[in-house]
């Protein structure tokens, strides 16, 4: 019994001897079949014993999109996937330079390549200084034509709409003084500013080409990938901060005015005649941009009604009825904001023929009447007394004679095509009065 007990016994032992020197034989093991995330994070040793060639190839495998993951895994995979994209072998395959796609498949996933690159640059340069990561990034890209002022002159060209896509991409999310610096550092790759001063500097419409390329990349780089108004606001007062207000004004009609069929910027259409909303939207959409920002340093109500006012003289003074549908699409507080402040300077004989042409454009676009009595009920309270009310009113209802009278001289003066459209104009213009006139004595009668 005694035998049986102690063989038990010994038979425990060498088991719990055998189990313990295997476990420790196992702390031991190379490293090899299983790697953990923390020893991955640790220092990267399994990649380290990895010759340079081996690991670009398992990053060959990879998409644009799961190199920029795996770069956040720890500081030493970000090294190597920066080592990775340093390479030519890696430009020359990654950095498509092929802008001119004939489908919009080709287009859309040029574009959405470039998203990505974006988001990897933005993921693999995160513990940079912003001065080292934009030129560590833009090195990449200085060299694309299409990405380049006046290098590309295809009709179908979408370098710039990629080169802001990265860049919306890339900096989604920083503050405005890192913003900033982005402004200064792509000015000074790309020498925007002084390309700017060349433009707006000389007459309107001269330098079309400048012009036109001048817009595409400040719309397609800066302006138009920001979903966002506040984004918007930030790289439209960029670009317009540096110049006088002169040159704001015919900067702001480069960027956003009308173009002609053609493609080049109309600067004659918006004097010799009215155009039609859709060649003046975009206009009134960059003008609501700047006054809904007017707390900016530098920038007030006045400099911003200052701005108008050399916009509507460039390159000469506007059809008025372009000035009214300018006003009527930027909305009732602006277009008040805008008559409220001449009729302050005493402007009478100016706001009276605006509000003409306003109530011909709410005619003529399908407005409500009642909106343009309002705006004139609203005109009237800037007036403090009686006579001063009635002075006004009655120089709005000489306006109406004086315009009707014009029209009609202009319509019989035998210009063929155009008769027809100017006798229109004239009946629209009648239908307007009285359909002003109506809401308006209704008004008092309620």
């Amino acid at each position: 019994m005694m035998m049986v007990r102690a063989a038990s016994t010994n038979i425990g032992k060498y088991t719990l001897t055998h189990k313990s020197q295997r476990y420790k034989r196992s702390l031991h093991r190379p490293v090899g079949t299983i790697m953990t995330r923390s020893r991955v994070k640790s220092g990267g040793d399994f990649f380290q014993k990895l010759p340079s060639e081996v690991f670009h190839m398992i990053l060959d495998r990879l998409s644009v999109l799961e190199i920029s993951v795996f770069s956040m895994v720890s500081k030493e995979i970000t090294r190597y996937v920066v080592d990775y994209i340093n390479t030519l072998a890696w430009k020359n395959k990654m950095i498509i330079q092929s802008f001119h796609h004939s489908t919009c498949h080709e287009q859309t996933s040029t574009i959405e390549h470039y998203r990505d690159l974006g988001l990897l640059f933005k993921r693999c340069t995160l513990l940079l200084p912003t001065k080292d990561r934009l030129k560590f990034i833009f090195s990449k890209f200085s060299q694309v034509p299409c990405f380049m002022l006046e290098q590309c002159s295809a009709p179908d060209c979408i370098g710039f709409s990629s080169y802001g896509v990265f860049l919306q991409t890339l900096i989604a999310g920083w503050d405005e003084l890192e913003c900033h610096r982005v402004f200064i550092f792509l000015c000074d790759l790309t020498n925007l500013q002084q390309k700017t001063e060349s433009v707006i500097s000389g007459k309107p419409g001269v330098r079309w080409y400048q012009e036109l390329q001048l817009r595409l990349f400040c719309r397609q780089v800066f302006l138009d990938p920001w979903p966002n108004r506040p984004d918007c606001q930030f790289w439209l007062m960029q670009l317009l901060k540096p110049w006088p207000m002169v040159s704001q004004a015919h900067l702001l009609f480069i960027l956003y005015g009308p173009l002609l069929p053609e493609g080049s910027i109309s600067w004659q259409d918006l004097v010799e005649r009215g155009l039609p909303h859709s060649a003046l939207w975009d206009l009134a959409r960059a003008i609501l941009l700047l006054f809904s920002k007017v707390e900016v340093k530098g920038w007030t109500t006045d400099s911003m009604l200052a701005i108008l006012e050399e916009l509507i003289v460039i390159p000469q003074p506007w059809h008025v009825e372009n000035v009214a549908r300018l006003l009527v699409l930027c909305g009732s507080n602006l277009c008040y904001t805008v008559l409220a402040s001449k009729a302050l300077n005493g402007r009478i004989l100016e706001i009276s023929r605006l509000i003409v042409y306003i109530i011909l454009v709410c005619e003529k676009d399908g407005y409500h009447m009642s909106w343009a009595v309002k705006l004139v009920q609203q005109i009237c309270k800037v007036f403090s007394t009686a006579p001063e009310k009635f002075c006004f009113i009655q120089h709005l209802e000489n306006m109406f004679s004086e315009v009707t009278r014009e029209i009609f001289e202009f319509s019989v003066t035998g210009n063929h095509l155009e008769d027809r459209e100017t006798f229109q104009t004239l009946c629209i213009l009648l239908d307007s009065s009285a359909r002003f006139h109506t809401k308006f004595l209704y008004m008092f009668l309620k």
